[in-house]
């Protein structure tokens, strides 16, 4: 979260899994961290960090937790809907969309294939597609990597035929109805096994400008065979005199090694621009909230 004076880091708390029936699955959850943590870890250090809540829609007291983690300072919601076992079209979800628009609050969601965290392992609730049930409900939605994995049925052609992920996510993008409500972040997008997303994301900058943001995916941009500098070099979008400084902070500081290699990224001399990484006024800010389309809306200035 970039800002004039300097930069918070946004920390993510991660739900348990529930049935339709509202039971937490402690079985089908990977891991979990609690709002109250991240809420603590961030009160004790206000000038460094903000925080993410994670309620899961199916929950009996849903609302009254997701009320409970704005009146704490939750600056979004985080859902992982494969691994926690979210189906955004279930009407559970409904009440919770609301109580979002009411609130004022984002959904960061990941859509497209989930490899890192398995869970619930429902697969099947990865379509990018599904994301036009909270956005025609108002809520202003952030798809986590662009959905920049997999394949699902575009079951929006009578076929149902499988398509790549971030195509159905670019196809939400081009619609006029979502502009002002639906954003991608361009966390992990950087990752060898997305090889050919970088270029599409950069030649689209125009059509999409104000609604990329930036994240770390931390812990992930540590994890050394994830990351093929020599290949991002290989399609053009980075300067090979960058690699011993990119290589050093991987080495030291991995979050600094993220940001400095988004930043160096170019295609045909197009960079990300500088709004892509200063998001502060798209979390603090209720200015670019709207339940109905407003066009333009730019989705991150510092």
């Amino acid at each position: 979260m970039g800002c004039r004076s300097g930069a918070k880091l946004v920390l993510l708390a991660f739900d348990f899994t529930y049935d339709e029936g509202g039971k937490k699955r402690s079985d089908l959850t990977t891991f979990s961290i609690p709002d109250a943590y991240a809420r603590r870890v961030t009160k004790a250090h206000p000038d460094r960090f903000e925080w993410i809540c994670s309620v899961h829609p199916y929950r009996e007291d849903a609302v009254q937790a997701l009320q409970e983690a704005k009146a704490g300072g939750a600056r979004a919601v985080k859902w992982l809907p494969p691994t926690m076992g979210i189906d955004l079209a279930n009407p559970r979800c409904g009440p919770f969309y609301d109580a979002l628009v009411r609130l004022d609050l984002p959904l960061l969601v990941h859509m497209g294939e989930e490899q890192a965290v398995p869970g619930a392992g429902r697969h099947e609730l990865a379509n990018p597609l599904q994301v036009r049930k909270p956005l025609d409900r108002g809520v202003r939605v952030i798809v986590a990597h662009c959905a920049s994995l997999g394949k699902s049925p575009d079951v929006d052609s009578n076929s149902g035929e499988a398509v790549s992920n971030f195509a159905l996510f670019s196809r939400l993008m081009s619609e006029r109805r979502y502009e002002g409500r639906l954003f991608g972040d361009i966390s992990a997008v950087t990752q060898a096994n997305r090889k050919g997303i970088l270029p599409h994301l950069l030649a689209k900058q125009r059509d999409w400008e104000g609604r990329l943001l930036n994240g770390s995916d931390y812990p992930l941009p540590g994890v050394m065979p994830i990351f093929s500098l020599d290949q991002i070099v290989g399609e053009g979008l980075l300067d090979p005199t960058t690699l011993p400084l990119l290589r050093e902070l991987r080495q030291t500081n991995v979050i600094l090694f993220d940001f400095v290699l988004k930043r160096s990224l170019s295609l045909n001399g197009v960079k990300f621009p500088a709004s892509v990484f200063e998001t502060r006024d798209f979390f603090m800010s209720s200015a670019v909230s709207s339940p109905t389309p407003r066009g333009n809306d730019r989705g991150s200035r510092g």
